[in-house]
């Protein structure tokens, strides 16, 4: 029987589990700005495919710092508003590689 609070990807414990450091490392990140409709400026995060991520939480926190709405759809998350530079800098706190990171 196992148990619940192994993680299933690299057997440590949940408290210890590596795999989404891992993941994030691994990422090539573009993060670009659309404009929408009626010159609605809306910013994607865009290339997190790897499923080891949690886009819902990584979403929430940066629209939390940032002030902004947004959403998680696909493999994408997108913020109202125009906000290149810091979404890079909040994303680099949260782990991920710099080099990684393209700011189109």
């Amino acid at each position: 029987m196992m148990n619940q609070d192994v993680c299933p990807k690299c057997g440590l414990p949940k408290e210890l589990c590596i795999c989404e450091e891992v993941a994030k490392e691994s990422q090539k990140v573009t993060i670009r700005v659309n404009r929408r409709r009626y010159g609605k400026e809306v910013t994607v995060v865009d290339g997190m495919d790897g499923g080891d991520i949690n886009l819902d939480e990584l979403a929430r926190f940066l629209k939390s710092r940032l002030a902004c709405g947004g959403t998680v759809k696909d493999s994408t998350i997108e913020l109202q508003g125009q906000h290149k530079a810091r979404v890079r800098e909040m994303l680099i706190s949260k782990g991920f590689s710099p080099g990684q990171i393209k700011v189109v």
